[in-house]
């Protein structure tokens, strides 16, 4: 099972549309994953109809249209694998030790709101990933976004992807 996992995409905000090379990678997703920061409706549309299976939640900056269609935090059972998506973690300081606790019964805790990627797994708790934005790097390298392959009911495969600056004019 193939998945793509993004966040903060901050659509018409940041930028008019997501990058083709994420759209490209959506079109050949069993699975996408969207961490929240939307801003705006119609890109949530777009995933829905484009998307095999779209999995989401609402991030800080979703207002009440897309609070009233997405839930603070989204679940999934993907072949085994227990997924749940929130948009805010807290403070990278004791992230792991924190989402532990707070999502005992996941294996895979995907986020977002920092814009800064991030791929640990909690001791005893969930792996936890950050696709970063494909739209706003802030005060990244790069905009991002994660692939990932769900094998005989395990993760595998995590993949950052960083997409090419888009020219300034």
């Amino acid at each position: 099972m193939r998945l793509v996992l993004m966040a903060d995409t901050h659509v018409p905000k940041r930028a008019r549309d997501l990058p083709a090379a994420l759209w490209d990678a959506v079109a050949t997703a069993d699975v996408v994953v969207h961490a929240g920061d939307w801003v705006d409706v119609p890109l949530l549309d777009a995933l829905e109809s484009r998307a095999r299976r779209l999995i989401a939640c609402y991030g800080n900056n979703d207002g009440a249209a897309l609070r009233a269609r997405l839930p603070e935090v989204a679940r999934a059972e993907l072949d085994g694998v227990r997924l749940a998506v929130v948009h805010e973690t807290g403070d990278a300081k004791g992230r792991e030790r924190r989402c532990a606790e707070a999502y005992p019964d996941v294996d895979v805790l995907v986020f977002g709101h920092s814009h800064i990627p991030w791929d640990t797994t909690a001791p005893g708790g969930p792996r936890l990933l950050n696709p970063g934005s494909p739209t706003d790097r802030r005060r990244q390298p790069y905009c991002t976004y994660l692939t990932a392959v769900i094998e005989a009911g395990a993760l595998a495969g995590v993949t950052l992807h960083r997409l090419p600056r888009r020219d300034p004019s």
